[in-house]
């Protein structure tokens, strides 16, 4: 276990998380989830009527975090390879003696830390839902706002053709949309693990089933038709939505990076007193930005590191399932300060429409090619359309170029041209499928 205070946490997670997420990931968090479980497991081996009731209110009683110190906890785990052995043991110690034979009934360390990081990463998904909602309501209002805004499309970093601004938003809109549709049915479908010794269930007899139902019913997770020991699908779910929302993210990211940098001016982040330079005074760097590229880099290599611990030996790992605590609560770490962190970058995003329409005619209606293409091609045929306008293009004078041609003159006139040459008309169906990506939101929240 990670300890609490070291200098890693204070000084540099917290420009990779968020407060309010990382309160339900850290050493406390686990302890506490970790105890609620042993609290829920008694309980509900008392429903079944296999524990004394005066026994399950003692041990759920002595499930209190404040009683047990994590640091000593986690020193004394690396005799056993989990906290669960050292934990269970001050348990019993902690509760009266006719309760210490029912701690932990009929339950091995797998079922305890796989049920409570499962309640972890649902407690933690609940805030970074939040934050997510307001990366989508933002993403939503820019669509909204530009949706008519014309500026330049770029293809492997190049102008390309014309485009809005609010079709740019609506793909950021629909991808934080898709991924949190994900991240809601994974938090919402966590299974608790119960399965004792090798998964059959011995300790609690033919009750074995009802004692998981009732188990997982009082830490409001899903009951798994079987236990999950060695099958660690519900890992790689919530490792691919938390993934997915990383790559979302830093795809917001790198678009605003892109489109903030000076030569471009496009955007930039908003914020008092944000984007400082150590050395130079007029910096106002796109912090956010760059904070949630960070994240969006560091996730592939976390899920990775999930997938590949996924085959597991038997009916229990020997090494895969210890691989995965920690990445596990890294990645939600990473995702809900990239969920935080796109939320107020996309929040606080200063657009500038009349920057967009000087970079969209830098280059004098290059970008406006394809349309002219698209008119000469009826009558000229698309190859020698499209090879007609490339001679053109290569002049610093597009639209001069196209006119002193006889072949362009004999088909278009000089209005026909500028017509083409209008980027406002060259927008195709951006506007509708803006509308459609705000539809699919509406229905979505």
């Amino acid at each position: 276990m990670r300890p609490s205070s070291s200098p890693s946490d204070v000084l540099l997670r917290g420009l990779s998380g968020t407060p309010d997420v990382d309160a339900e990931l850290g050493d406390v968090a686990l302890l506490r989830a970790m105890l609620d479980v042993e609290a829920a497991l008694v309980r509900a081996a008392a429903d079944a009527g296999l524990v004394p009731a005066s026994a399950a209110d003692a041990i759920a009683a002595g499930c209190r975090a404040d009683r047990y110190d994590p640091a000593a906890l986690g020193a004394a785990a690396e005799a056993a390879g989990n906290p669960v052995v050292p934990l269970v043991r001050e348990l019993t110690a902690a509760v009266a003696e006719p309760a210490r034979p029912w701690v932990h009934h009929g339950a091995t360390s797998q079922d305890v830390l796989d049920s409570a990081l499962a309640l972890v990463a649902s407690r933690a998904l609940t805030p970074l839902l939040g934050h997510l909602d307001e990366a989508v309501d933002a993403a939503a209002g820019l669509a909204r706002a530009h949706r008519d805004t014309p500026m330049i499309g770029r293809t492997l970093g190049q102008q390309a053709a014309p485009t809005t601004f609010g079709l740019k938003a609506a793909g950021w809109l629909l991808g934080l949309v898709e991924v949190r549709t994900r991240v809601r049915r994974v938090r919402d479908t966590l299974p608790a693990q119960l399965g004792g010794a090798v998964g059959t269930l011995a300790g609690y007899g033919p009750a074995g089933p009802a004692v998981v139902e009732r188990f997982a019913a009082r830490l409001g997770l899903a009951a798994a038709p079987l236990p999950w020991h060695t099958r660690r699908q519900p890992v790689l779910d919530l490792a691919a939505a938390l993934g997915g929302l990383l790559a979302a993210g830093g795809k917001v990211a790198l678009d605003v990076g892109l489109l903030a940098q000076t030569e471009v001016g496009e955007v930039s982040e908003g914020g008092a007193d944000r984007g400082g330079s150590s050395a130079m005074p007029h910096k106002r760097n796109p912090v956010d930005s760059v904070l949630v590229a960070a994240a969006a880099r560091r996730g592939p290599g976390l899920v990775g590191t999930l997938f590949a611990a996924a085959g597991q030996e038997h009916e229990r790992a020997a090494g895969g399932w210890h691989a995965e605590w920690e990445p596990l609560l890294d990645l939600v770490h990473l995702a809900g300060g990239a969920a935080a962190r796109t939320a107020r970058m996309l929040t606080h995003l200063r657009v500038d429409p009349q920057r967009m329409r000087t970079n969209l005619d830098a280059t004098g209606g290059l970008p406006m090619a394809e349309a002219v293409a698209a008119r000469l091609a009826p009558t000229l045929g698309r190859a020698a359309a499209h090879d007609l306008v490339r001679r053109a293009a290569t002049g610093p004078r597009f639209r001069d170029a196209l006119l002193a041609d006889a072949q362009v003159r004999a088909h278009l006139s000089e209005s026909d041209l500028d017509a083409a040459l209008d980027p406002t008309a060259w927008l195709g169906s951006a506007g509708h499928l803006v509308d459609r990506a705000l539809a699919h939101e509406r229905s979505d929240s």
